[in-house]
């Protein structure tokens, strides 16, 4: 029996399109813009997963990316994105040491 997938084929191909787009539009907009593009499409991820993650999974989801804005910007505050970017981080590996390194 094989594991349900988070994305079917059109969320995937969504997503894709939203990546290469980003990565388009990124060489013209300002570098600040990079961190942005890669939450906002964590976010879509996180978004398509939600409904069929376990429940653990569902929390780390709900956790710190949940609360990083989809338009933030490394920019006025620099020190402060950062440290909640690494809240974020920090969050997620955390899930994964707990789920696969236990």
């Amino acid at each position: 029996m094989s594991a349900p997938w988070v994305l079917d084929e059109d969320d995937a191909l969504e997503l894709l399109a939203y990546l290469v787009t980003a990565a388009r539009t990124q060489v013209d907009e300002a570098a600040e813009y990079g961190p942005m593009r890669l939450l906002t499409a964590a976010h879509r991820l996180a978004e398509a997963m939600g409904p069929r993650a376990t429940e653990a999974t569902a929390e780390a989801l709900d956790g710190p990316l949940s609360q990083m804005p989809l338009l933030a910007v490394p920019r006025g505050d620099r020190e402060q994105y950062v440290e909640q970017l690494d809240g974020v981080c920090r969050s997620v590996a955390a899930h994964l040491k707990t789920k696969y390194a236990p």
